[in-house]
């Protein structure tokens, strides 16, 4: 599938499709089966949401009130590890951008945008997640009408919600273009899953724990 990068709802049918794909088997379990070549941008888009997918259903799972001391930590382990790597995906695809962008020259009176292509993808990866289960929500007669009602009406937002991203993706993509606007690349520099920059990993309780 020839994807177009500067269009959000040619990226939106990539989010779309893995979702669809975690759901035939529903599982934390089920290992993804990308159906693009390792390397494009399309490969990328499809991890990066078969990532947020897995950790939505996991905080789902954290939050059972008769999930064990053992599992719970195993499960915000699993969490914590999806984490740093949407975060790590994250800013590879807004390298991918970088490069692809690089031939539109920026002008004079150019405006930074504080967010970047790749973080707006990915709150839009996001929200298609949280329209596929509100839409599901919405459906489930057994909730009661009220329940049905609610949901969709939240429905309605998430889904105007993902229009209004959309059209500011494509807007900022545009303005790049022309030179209107430009974005740097920064890293979110986590600190807390780096042994030289957590004190819990390098301080005294990794001291103890040597012990």
């Amino acid at each position: 599938m020839d994807i177009n990068p500067y269009k959000a709802s040619s990226l939106t049918t990539i989010f779309e499709q893995s979702v669809r794909d975690y759901h035939m088997n529903n599982s934390v379990e089920a290992l993804p089966h990308n159906p693009y070549a390792a390397g494009d941008l399309q490969h990328m888009l499809y991890e990066k949401n078969w990532i947020d997918t897995l950790q939505w259903h996991l905080e789902d799972i954290i939050r059972r009130p008769d999930i064990g001391d053992r599992e719970l930590v195993d499960v915000k382990r699993k969490i914590d590890l999806l984490n740093q790597k949407r975060t790590d995906l994250v800013e590879q695809i807004d390298e991918r951008f970088a490069s692809l962008l690089q031939r539109h020259k920026k002008k004079d009176n150019a405006r930074m945008n504080s967010e970047t292509p790749a973080w707006m993808l990915d709150r839009l990866s996001i929200l298609i997640l949280k329209i596929f289960h509100m839409r599901e929500e919405s459906l489930r007669q057994e909730a009661g009408l009220e329940h049905i009602n609610q949901c969709t009406a939240k429905l309605r937002i998430l889904e105007q919600q993902r229009s209004d991203l959309e059209q500011c993706y494509d807007e900022l993509m545009e303005d790049i273009q022309s030179g209107h606007r430009y974005f740097r690349l920064y890293r979110q520099m986590k600190m807390y899953n780096d042994p030289n920059l957590n004190p819990s990993l390098y301080g005294k309780y990794s001291e103890q724990a040597g012990k």
